[in-house]
């Protein structure tokens, strides 16, 4: 592989989302050498990737280009690839573009779409974890409701008009919210021909309430947030199937959908070569110690979503979110700094800053240690955390405007159909 040999340490990162950068941004002025592998060029927020599939903003103000981020780094190297077998005896892995050796090894390489098996869902529905997949669901969302528009029976039009979306964490809740302000906002200017009431948005939850990561109150207030807006909420409730017309439920339950949205669950993605006994095969998470190291392996490290950290508040991991990420990378870097200097390393210590979520235009939620609320002022709260962790001051700046212009106009201006999306 055509990175410069190297009398330094040489650190491979593998992963370029929150815990990769943020273990890289805290190197910066050491005498090491890091190579970042990732599948991608650009460095993805994933929390805003529903406003992306919804039409709220274009890809680019959720995206930042890897290379620019750390452009002032002194002997940092990027490779896109994707990593496929990692050799702890030797020291090395194995990508698509070539192998290479290393001193110290760190993995953050988040989680994938978990469909628990089911390949008939993971071949029809459609899942969120990347920008390409985000952009055809904005694809396919517009195109169904042209299908809707010139549809010659009821039926057919009910059918490309209702949305269903399993999963009623975050990412559900954000986009049941979303595509029901796109029908009270844009369906009745774009669309005169159909009826708004004939849209309609379903999300299905297993759980007896949505949001259950977070406080009960919080949750009884989304749902109440979610059907004021006329999503129609679905608890207790298992998906079983899905064939590409219609979902199926356990308890008998049927909805004809040309638009079924699977934001039901996650799984770690390891690389292949560790340890089956290092992963916890149930929820494919390396087992690290408190130091983020992975257990009997003395120079590989993991972060974020693939580490499973247990300690005494967090019994089985920490939550695969953001922050957890962030802070394992910045305590992984400067633990770093200490161990190249011969100092003790410290453990890592999680701060919850709290949990939020967003429904739709002054609507939000908010928990904060013992603090639990909703409503407009935690709305805005949740836009200025999103604005101030996004990457790069250009992104903050479009994606500022943008909600500025959909507030005020009631707008999504970038529901674009840029490539059509077609099944494979």
């Amino acid at each position: 592989m055509n990175v410069p040999d190297t009398n330094l340490p040489r650190i491979i990162v593998i992963g370029g989302g929150f815990a990769g950068i943020s273990f890289i941004k805290r190197l910066k002025g050491e005498k090491v050498q890091i190579v970042l592998f990732d599948r991608h060029n650009y460095h993805t927020f994933q929390p805003l990737l529903y406003q992306v599939s919804t039409g709220g903003l274009e890809p680019d103000s959720i995206a930042y280009p890897l290379r620019k981020i750390f452009r002032k780094h002194t002997d940092f190297h990027f490779r896109m690839a994707e990593v496929k077998h990692i050799n702890t005896k030797e020291n090395s892995i194995s990508t698509s573009v070539g192998s290479l050796s290393f001193d110290y090894l760190v993995i953050a390489t988040g989680t994938r779409t978990n469909y628990f098996s089911n390949e008939n869902i993971a071949h029809y529905s459609m899942p969120m974890k990347t920008v390409p997949q985000a952009l055809n669901i904005r694809s396919l969302i517009l195109q169904n409701i042209e299908e809707a528009d010139r549809a010659q029976s009821e039926s057919e039009r009910r059918r490309f008009l209702n949305f269903v979306i399993a999963g009623g964490g975050p990412t559900g809740v954000e986009l049941s919210g979303a595509l029901a302000e796109f029908r009270k906002g844009i369906l009745e200017n774009d669309y005169p021909e159909l009826d708004e009431d004939e849209m309609e948005v379903h999300l299905i939850e297993g759980q007896d309430r949505v949001l259950p990561p977070m406080s009960e109150q919080v949750s009884k207030k989304a749902q109440r947030f979610l059907e004021k807006l006329g999503v129609k909420v679905h608890l207790s409730t298992l998906i079983s199937d899905y064939d590409g017309t219609t979902v199926t439920t356990k308890d008998g339950k049927t909805f004809k959908t040309a638009t079924f949205i699977w934001a039901a669950g996650v799984t770690g993605a390891p690389v292949e070569g560790i340890n089956a006994s290092a992963i916890v095969e149930k929820v494919n998470r390396y087992k690290v110690d408190h130091f983020n190291k992975i257990e009997d392996i003395d120079n590989v490290y993991a972060l974020g979503d693939i580490a499973l950290m247990t300690t005494e508040d967090y019994p089985k991991g920490h939550p695969q979110v953001a922050q957890p990420a962030i802070q394992q990378g910045k305590r992984l870097g400067k633990n770093f700094k200490k161990m190249l200097k011969g100092e003790k390393m410290e453990p890592f210590k999680y701060f919850d800053k709290g949990t939020m979520a967003t429904v739709g235009r002054n609507k939000a939620v908010v928990d904060i240690g013992n603090l639990h609320f909703g409503g407009a002022i935690a709305w805005f709260l949740w836009m200025f955390v999103h604005l101030w962790f996004l990457v790069g001051f250009r992104n903050r700046v479009i994606t500022f405007f943008n909600w500025t212009y959909n507030y005020i106009n009631f707008d999504k201006a970038a529901r674009l159909i840029i490539r059509p999306f077609k099944r494979n």
